[in-house]
Parts: C-alpha cells; sequence; structure tokens
C-alpha cells in the first residue's frame, strides 16, 4: 500500500469531522498515513464530540491553538493553517516521502484572509509542486462518470479570452495522460462541450467551436487521442442518467458547465483530483460546510471515496 499525506483541511468547517469519521472507517495501517493537522483540533474533537481517531497515526504538527478553534467560522488563524498544511504535504511530495496527497476542504477566503491570495488548493499545489512546463489541472471523478474543467476560478465572461486550440490540445493530452498512468485506464474516450448554445449552430450563435475547439479535436484525433465533439452540454451529460456512460470523461470548457452535473448526478460519489504533476491529489468534492459543521451530520462518503482513490 500507499504512503499517502492526509491534510486536516479548515479546522473550523466540517474538515476535522469527516476525515476522523473516514479515517475509522477504512482502519488503515498506521505506517502508510501520515497526518498534517494539529492534536489540539483532534483532543477538542474528543473532549467536545466524544469523537476519536481509533489508531494512533502518526502527526506532522501544524501550529494551532485550542482557543483558535471557532466552529463554523471563517478565521485569519484557520486560513494560515490550511496553508501550511497543504505546504507541509508539498514538502514531503518535493522530498518523495509519499506517493499520493488528500486534502481537506479549506476556505479561500480564509486563506487571503492570511494573506495567500490563491483561487483554490490546485493553484497552489502548482506553485509548489509543478516541474519545467508541468501545469495543475482539476479532474472530477465520480462512479459513473468524470469530469474535467479547462477553465477553473476565472469569471465567466473571460472563458472565451483563454480559450485557444492550443491551450485545450496541451490540457486534453495530460488528461490522456494521467487516465493512461495514473487511473490505469488505456485508450479513454473524452468528450468535449461547446462553448455555446447547440454548438454555435454552425457559427450563427458563435464561432469559438468553428475556429477553436474543432481544431483542437482534430488535431488530438491525429495524436491517437480518443476525443469527440464538440457537443451541446444541455443535453451531453443526460448519456449518464439510465445506463453507464459511454464516455470515461467529459471535458467542460468552464466552471459550471461541468460542475453542475457532476456534483448533481453523482453527488457524494464524486472526488476532486488534480493531475498533471507528478504526484496525485485527491480531495471531497465538497467544501467547508461552516453551516454543519459541529453538528456531527457530515456526510463522509467523498472524503473516504477520496482516500480510497489516493490509495489505489
Amino acid at each position: 500500500m500507499k504512503k499517502i499525506a492526509i491534510t486536516l483541511g479548515d479546522p473550523n468547517s466540517i474538515s476535522p469531522e469527516i476525515l476522523i469519521k473516514s479515517l475509522n472507517f477504512l482502519d488503515l495501517p498506521k505506517e502508510n498515513v501520515i497526518l498534517i493537522a494539529n492534536r489540539n483540533i483532534f483532543d477538542y474533537y474528543s473532549e467536545k464530540y466524544n469523537l476519536s481517531l481509533e489508531k494512533d497515526y502518526e502527526i506532522m504538527e501544524i501550529p494551532y491553538k485550542k482557543e483558535d478553534i471557532k466552529i463554523g467560522e471563517e478565521t485569519e488563524e484557520s486560513g494560515e493553517f490550511s496553508f501550511c498544511a497543504l505546504k507541509t504535504a508539498c514538502d514531503l511530495a518535493c522530498e518523495n516521502k509519499i506517493d499520493s496527497i488528500v486534502t481537506g476542504p479549506v476556505s479561500k477566503n480564509a486563506l487571503n484572509m492570511a494573506g495567500h491570495h490563491y483561487s483554490g488548493q490546485t493553484e497552489i499545489l502548482e506553485q509548489y509542486l509543478a516541474n519545467s512546463n508541468q501545469q495543475a489541472e482539476m479532474l472530477f471523478i465520480g462512479s459513473n462518470f468524470s469530469v474535467m474543467l479547462l477553465t477553473r476560478h476565472v469569471p465567466l465572461k473571460d472563458v472565451p479570452f483563454i480559450l485557444s486550440k492550443e491551450m485545450i490540445f496541451n490540457k486534453v493530452k495530460v488528461l490522456n495522460t494521467a487516465f493512461n498512468l495514473q487511473l490505469g485506464i488505456s485508450n479513454p474516450k473524452f468528450a468535449i462541450c461547446a462553448l455555446n448554445p447547440h454548438a454555435g449552430e454552425k457559427g450563427i450563435i458563435g464561432d469559438e467551436e468553428i475556429n477553436i475547439i474543432i481544431p483542437a479535436v482534430k488535431a488530438l484525433q491525429s495524436t491517437g487521442i480518443n476525443i469527440e465533439g464538440p457537443f451541446p452540454s444541455d443535453t451531453l451529460f443526460t448519456k449518464c442518467l439510465d445506463e453507464k456512460c459511454d464516455y470515461d470523461c467529459f471535458i467542460a470548457l468552464y466552471h459550471d458547465q461541468g460542475l453542475i452535473p457532476v456534483k448533481l448526478l453523482e453527488r457524494d460519489n464524486c472526488v476532486n483530483t488534480t493531475i498533471g504533476l507528478n504526484i496525485l491529489r485527491t480531495s471531497p468534492a465538497h467544501g467547508t460546510a461552516y453551516d454543519i459543521a459541529g453538528k456531527m451530520i457530515a456526510n463522509t462518503d467523498s472524503m473516504i471515496r477520496a482516500i480510497e482513490l489516493a490509495i489505489k
């Protein structure tokens, strides 16, 4: 079994609850897990909620005072803790001490409150783990289908200006490599979404399909990559409603185009992964859920799947 590092995530969110419950459920060998966390947080959950880790896993301590635990609140302290935990995981990866990273949910606002101006954990991983021309990409893996985002946390108005034939070509090649080498699926089948309604209606509604997406698809097909499209996204995902999906992965051009269907259809089965780097990162596909933090009702399915995927 591989050695994985698991970051606690935001200590004021549901992250500690789902981490403790998931590890207790999975019952992994101690020698295969490094927790990047703080014992004060685990002690707090043990004392207040009678929820404790059942195994004495190795813990790499990130400073956090008990008085800084403010359940359900975004704070500068929780943002600093979240950043330091992820940076420590990156350091372990660079030192070849771990095989994969699992991250608990964090608050982008808390990160920024602490002075770490990133749009998400993916961007932090890219900064500290990318070699030469590597770029981190976001892939959501469900039980029936997966979705890759070509653009992530950018304003919708900027998407048409970011897209290019070269950008699509390079990112899909990264996706294909990840399926082959990290996910163990040879010759995966991809479908790419259109940008405009009805795939542009041959240029009547928009010409990005004609000028950018179709040329990129043809260039990818010429290299042997099994990709089709662009398809109108309002009907593409219905192929996954009743039977096993025909495609291993859908390629979405912007955030909500891909995440609305995958989170609607896959719900708690979905795992957020970072590909394109030398190490695989997995994470639950949901956020911090401050509104239910401390209520002991958080669903652990996505976190359990994230840990299982990192191990496999």
